[in-house]
């Protein structure tokens, strides 16, 4: 997920040389009479027997014979290949799948059968960035079924859904070196939160959760630090993940963010005991807004605003005792003792100034992902173990930030292209915390000891 400065400039610089040599292909006129004859109907640009079929198969089979040719060491027709020990001995037929449909190929031979070819090595059956296609539609959350039943009707082919269980599987280990990677001593800031993912469990299917954790590192970029499956969302499997984490690198942490889950914090401070814990406010808003009737919402959540929207800690309990004594708190005293029960969770953000409070009185750095997520596990129902949810969970992670790296370079190569919020929106890995600066700063002045070891 990580890309390099280098590696941009190399594909940069690739994408123009293959450019630079279509545009002279085009110029040169050596295309008019295929185009004519698509104009005309005379020839398919795809589908069996289509152009680009067609000259898939002249390139495979062309890099072929050149293979052949530098492995005799003699091109065909040479009388010099005569009194060579080795030599040509006709072809065999193959057909290999690509992102043009299936192409068949006549494979050179030669008489001692020491030829291996490079291009299409011996057992291949895919070609060309079908595996990365394959892998692509399933991190968007296209079931195997379905991606059978695409590439069949779109490109004419016809791959198993066991192979196509085989090409996403080819990606665990990558996920498992991803989940077991060092990580920073230190992230200012850590969000934790859930969200549920159904499992096949023998003939049901359970809801159980997946466990995210965010880390914003020094520079304010968020980092997805791993994703954990388990039965149920619980504190005792929370403080697992923390001691996990520290195992991992992970010295300490300054904030935590959590969804307020009973016995979170103790788990968090277990592993970190000089972390703060803050519970996230837009929790605790829909938390008490479960024991208030729908018509009074809007009325309830007008008068909560001045507890979390106060300057200090002192003025949030007056609001609170406002709220208390006013209509709604007689009305709802269940939504109060909410409040209350979480005081203590909750105030903390209240002690720093607002380039802080908009980063940490919420989770929403973690809540937008989620949200991403969750539309991706909807379109593909449930999932046969642990295992593969998680294999979803981070291609989708990779795809997601891969969407905004995309909208980034594009953005950074027009500097005139108007730019929205909403456009220039990024997420998890690589995104920068907006107003990290300034938040950076308030941590320093209230953490100088903790923080000071890891800036100099």
């Amino acid at each position: 997920m990580t890309m390099t400065v280098d590696g941009n400039h190399a594909d940069d610089t690739n994408d123009r040389a293959e450019l630079s040599a279509f545009d002279a292909l085009k110029a040169s006129g050596a295309l008019d009479e295929v185009m004519a004859k698509i104009d005309t109907g005379q020839l398919q640009i795809t589908g069996q027997g289509g152009f680009l079929q067609e000259m898939v198969k002249a390139v495979l089979e062309r890099g072929l014979q050149t293979e052949l040719t530098e492995h005799l060491g003699y091109d065909k027709g040479d009388l010099a290949g005569r009194l060579l020990p080795n030599a040509r001995n006709g072809f065999s037929s193959k057909t290999v799948s690509s992102e043009v449909g299936d192409v068949p190929l006549a494979i050179p031979r030669d008489r001692d059968g020491t030829f291996v070819p490079t291009l299409v090595p011996r057992g291949a059956r895919r070609i060309g960035g079908l595996d990365d296609m394959i892998v692509a539609l399933y991190a968007g959350g296209m079931p195997v079924r379905d991606i059978e039943h695409h590439l069949a009707s779109t490109i004419g082919t016809e791959i198993s859904r066991e192979t196509i269980s085989k090409i996403t599987d080819s990606v665990l280990e990558e996920v498992l070196e991803w989940q077991r990677r060092p990580l920073d001593p230190i992230y200012p800031i850590l969000y934790l939160d859930a969200i549920v993912v159904k499992i096949r469990s023998g003939q049901q299917v359970t809801n159980r959760a997946a466990h995210i954790a965010v880390g914003v590192d020094l520079d304010g970029i968020k980092h997805v630090l791993g994703i954990w499956v388990q039965e149920h969302e619980g504190a005792k499997f929370w403080a697992g993940i923390c001691a996990e984490l520290a195992n991992r690198g992970v010295r300490d942490v300054l904030i935590a963010c959590t969804d307020g889950l009973t016995g979170f914090g103790d788990a968090i401070e277990a592993t970190w005991p000089h972390t703060v814990v803050q519970t996230c406010t837009v929790h605790l808003i829909r938390a008490s807004m479960r024991f208030v009737a729908y018509g009074d919402r809007k009325a309830v959540a007008s008068s909560l605003r001045s507890i979390y929207t106060a300057p200090t800690v002192d003025a949030a309990q007056a609001a609170l005792d406002d709220f208390k004594s006013s209509q709604w708190g007689v009305k709802y005293p269940t939504a109060v003792r909410t409040w209350e029960s979480a005081w203590e969770r909750f105030i903390p953000f209240l002690a720093f100034p607002p380039a802080l409070r908009k980063i940490i009185y919420t989770t929403n750095a973690i809540e937008s992902l989620n949200y991403q997520l969750r539309k991706i596990i909807k379109n593909r129902g449930h999932f046969p173990n642990d295992q593969a949810a998680v294999k979803l969970l981070w291609l989708a992670i990779c795809s997601i930030e891969d969407k905004r790296a995309r909208e980034r370079d594009r953005l950074s190569k027009d500097r005139l292209a108007p730019r929205t919020g909403r456009e220039v929106n990024r997420l998890i890995e690589g995104s920068l915390t907006t107003g990290w600066k300034q938040a950076l700063g308030a941590l320093v002045i209230n953490y100088p000891d903790r923080l000071d070891p890891y800036l100099t």
